[in-house]
């Protein structure tokens, strides 16, 4: 008697979602090619995003191979984001996600190869946990109860998606009296665990909690959300719909190419310009295995005590595993061409503001060998707002 298996497909047809083409080597074999993302001159791939669901492998043992992995970054050539240190991550229900228990990596290609075995008929598999705009929507509504929230309406992405700066703060305190600090994620649409911890942090500043509350009475929190909702919806990578990578074009201004940098640097300049303080800058970003922080090109030195404050204190009282001591940035990342500036360099250039970029490794923390989850990563956002307004307080600028 003949034993036919049901089919495996293999679909990205949602939100965040993101996978090329597909090959059965095997009823259970398949390769699965990365997209990748290349910016406006074609150059700079990037292929670490992967977002997919895979239907009708309940129970059968899958070997799924990710190729098309190499690109470029900063025009040097790699082997790609994606390797044995980017452990990949599951879901039966497309909420709670699991990391892969079994990979092997063969970098003569490159390929990355998974071994899973399905226990559900619907199952989803993740460069990183996926944090899209249904989540941030979700979190909006609910932090929108709080009298302490404010939501303002900057500007619209390529796409026309709204583009927001959400204000934290006691509106009954006077704001001379406060410190203010800005927060800001995905500048790049695959760092999905910067949103996480946006989200910690967001909920942390928005409870009951004495902390919280003494957070909200003596600071000014300035949260950009989402710099790039084009990208969280497509399953992008780095660059927006245009092809324009959001951390490097802070230096030039094109307000058609580039709308979501545009309106992401206008609020800030309208804010300090209208006499509002500004004490502390930081974009959060995702990277495979360095973990770091950096400040701006500070060639006068005079945010040096601030950043030395604000790593210590990471180290001491989080998460954060530096791979290296704190560094400034130079004036761009790539000397004689327009455009390559990040959002620290670019703040730097027009106002000296003090500005910080965070990088948070997604592969395991040296030592422990461990993975962050989710869980980990919004606790993470309580300790980092906690940690920023510590730093801000005890330093004199």
């Amino acid at each position: 008697m003949l034993f036919l298996l049901a089919v495996i497909t293999v679909s990205a047809h949602f939100e965040g979602g993101n996978i090329g083409k597909v090959e059965h080597l095997s009823p259970t074999h398949l390769r699965c090619s990365l997209v990748g993302q290349v910016d406006q001159d074609g150059r700079n791939r990037q292929a670490n995003w992967y977002y997919f669901r895979i239907d009708g492998a309940k129970n059968r043992e899958l070997i799924l191979d990710l190729v098309s992995l190499p690109g470029e970054y900063n025009y040097q050539p790699n082997r790609g984001a994606v390797t044995k240190a980017t452990v990949p991550v599951f879901s039966n229900d497309n909420v709670k996600w699991t990391f892969a228990d079994r990979v092997e990596y063969d970098a003569t290609e490159p390929r990355l190869r998974i071994f899973v075995k399905p226990t559900s008929d619907k199952f989803w598999i993740a460069h990183t946990p996926p944090y899209t705009n249904q989540h941030l929507s979700r979190l909006m509504r609910n932090a929108r109860r709080n009298p302490a929230f404010k939501v303002e309406e900057i500007g619209r992405s390529v796409h026309n998606r709204p583009l927001y700066i959400w204000t934290i703060t006691n509106p009954e305190i006077p704001e001379a009296d406060k410190k203010v600090i800005w927060l800001m994620a995905r500048q790049h649409s695959w760092e999905t665990f910067t949103s996480w911890v946006a989200e910690g942090a967001i909920q942390f500043l928005l409870s009951d909690s004495t902390n919280a509350k003494r957070l909200r009475n003596q600071a000014i929190w300035k949260i950009l959300p989402a710099a790039d909702p084009d990208g969280m919806a497509a399953g992008g990578v780095r660059y927006n719909a245009n092809g324009y990578d959001l951390n490097r074009n802070w230096d030039v201004s094109n307000p058609r190419a580039m709308p979501e940098v545009t309106a992401q640097k206008s609020a800030i300049l309208k804010w300090v310009d209208a006499g509002h303080a500004l004490h502390l800058f930081l974009s959060m970003h995702n990277t495979e295995t360095a973990e770091y922080l950096e400040g701006p090109p500070n060639e006068d030195g005079r945010f040096l005590t601030l950043g030395r404050q604000l790593f210590e204190l990471l180290k001491s009282k989080t998460a954060f595993f530096p791979s290296r001591d704190i560094s400034y940035a130079s004036r761009t990342t790539t000397e004689g061409k327009p455009g390559r500036m990040t959002v620290v360099q670019g703040l730097w250039q027009v106002r000296q503001l003090p500005a910080f970029l965070t990088e948070q490794r997604v592969s395991a923390q040296p030592g422990s060998q461990r993975l962050l989850s989710v869980e980990d990563r919004v606790k993470y956002g309580q300790q980092l707002v906690e940690v920023m307004y510590e730093s801000v307080s005890t330093v004199r600028q």
